[in-house]
């Protein structure tokens, strides 16, 4: 097993990508303020006096459709929003479970787009481990079941010297675990700050289209208050 090229050691000064993820959920936390507090006005005094000025069956059912569309564009914001806060557990699974469900779907399209880019250039984030993310997690899963073989082997074995080998060989394949789990740990936060960002792109935009929800609902509800009986 080679050790990691210079140019990917060099990669290592660089400062994580973890650091960028509390960036992003304290946008998330921002635009989770200014929602709540739009939230609060909707449905504080105004709309509520506003209701007494409602005359007829249609009137009152347009006023709850409208007030019913701005809420549900401030749960639209909220609820993607906080996605973005949600507690994530980012695994070596993300790249090799299989597309069965909605959530690993879109965590198997998102990132798609990092491995596509680091397959592009695989020495720079691995170096000469792998070329790339596949053959990083294969050589890994491959150099995991070939320790357990040997340590298989090892404690059936009752010859000293068919035992030494195995040590011998043993250890190799875990110092070359250890460089492997080496490229893995730098792809993984990687690969967690993508999937935070992914979410906050996402939340803006069902942000944006919960703000148009608002804007309709409030537009709808305060012109039925507003029209003359009759």
């Amino acid at each position: 097993m080679t050790t990691p090229a210079q140019g990917a050691a060099s990669a290592s000064d660089l400062p994580s990508p973890l650091t960028s993820v509390e960036d992003m959920r304290a946008t998330a936390k921002w635009t989770l303020a200014v929602v709540g507090a739009t939230g609060a006005v909707l449905i504080s005094g105004g709309p509520l006096v506003a209701v007494g000025q409602v005359h007829g069956v249609a009137h009152a059912v347009l006023a709850g459709v409208g007030l019913a569309c701005a809420l549900a564009g401030i749960w639209l914001a909220i609820w993607f929003t906080s996605q973005v806060l949600t507690p994530r557990l980012t695994t070596p699974a993300v790249f090799t479970e299989q597309r069965t469900s909605a959530v690993t779907r879109k965590t198997s399209l998102t990132l798609a787009s990092l491995t596509e880019q680091i397959d592009k250039n695989p020495t720079y984030f691995f170096g000469e481990l792998a070329t790339s993310v596949s053959d990083l997690l294969g050589r890994r899963a491959k150099t995991l079941d070939a320790m357990q073989k040997v340590a298989e082997a090892l404690a059936a074995s009752a010859d000293v010297t068919m035992s030494a080998r195995l040590q011998t060989t043993l250890g190799r394949l875990q110092s070359d675990l250890a460089r492997l789990d080496a490229g893995l740990k730098s792809l993984l936060p990687l690969a967690h700050a993508w999937l935070v960002e992914a979410d906050l792109r996402r939340s803006r935009l069902w942000t944006l289209a919960g703000g148009v929800l608002v804007v309709v609902g409030a537009v709808l509800f305060f012109s039925v208050t507003g029209a003359s009986p009759g």
